[in-house]
């Protein structure tokens, strides 16, 4: 099984998405600043997850969630609707 996840900085509103075989372990790798796209907005929290049966299942939706680049689809998944101006939400994008 395989994971996608979310990590948030708790310094910074910065987010990080990756997936990995072993979340515990990824996720201590970042913390302890072995990351080197990561280390300098340590420590980080796990805000999402969802498995996949494949690597390359888990590989194509980490890069799909990148693609949203911080837009309505990826704050829905943070659970960021704060951040959302009123106007911007469409319907149709809540069934994700």
């Amino acid at each position: 099984m395989y994971i996608v996840y979310i990590l948030k900085s708790k310094i910074k509103d910065r987010y990080y998405t990756g997936h990995t075989d072993n979340l515990i372990a990824r996720l201590l790798r970042h913390n302890k600043g072995l990351v080197k796209s990561t280390k300098h907005f340590k420590p980080w929290e796990v805000v999402y997850i969802e498995t996949h049966k494949t690597k390359s299942e888990a590989y194509r939706r980490e890069l799909e969630i990148k693609s949203y680049k911080g837009g309505i689809l990826f704050k829905r998944l943070v659970g960021r609707f704060d951040k959302i101006p009123k106007n911007k939400i469409n319907k149709r994008l809540l069934k994700y």
